[in-house]
């Protein structure tokens, strides 16, 4: 069984931004893909668990400093896209 999709508005405006620094959107396709799925994802996307203000969601790398935030919702079958971008875009706000 293959999981929804919810996105917050913050991620809507991180796409955006991403797609005009021109970033290759086709990868964090392919990797929504695979989370939606519930495949295991490959040690290059050095998936893990966030602790601190963000405990309870998970980072991945799409890039070495493009960083995709989101958590799965097992009990409700969702997929929450919370924050794409860099580093500095997520953490230094």
């Amino acid at each position: 069984m293959s999981l929804s999709i919810r996105v917050t508005t913050r991620f809507e405006r991180d796409l955006k931004k991403m797609a005009r620094r021109h970033k290759d959107l086709t990868k964090l396709k392919a990797v929504i893909a695979l989370l939606v799925a519930e495949e295991p994802l490959p040690s290059r996307y050095r998936d893990h668990a966030l602790t601190g203000d963000l405990h309870g969601w998970r980072d991945l790398h799409l890039e070495p400093d493009w960083l995709l935030i989101y958590r799965i919702n097992r009990s409700i079958s969702e997929l929450i896209l919370l924050r794409t971008g860099t580093h500095a875009d997520i953490f230094e706000e």
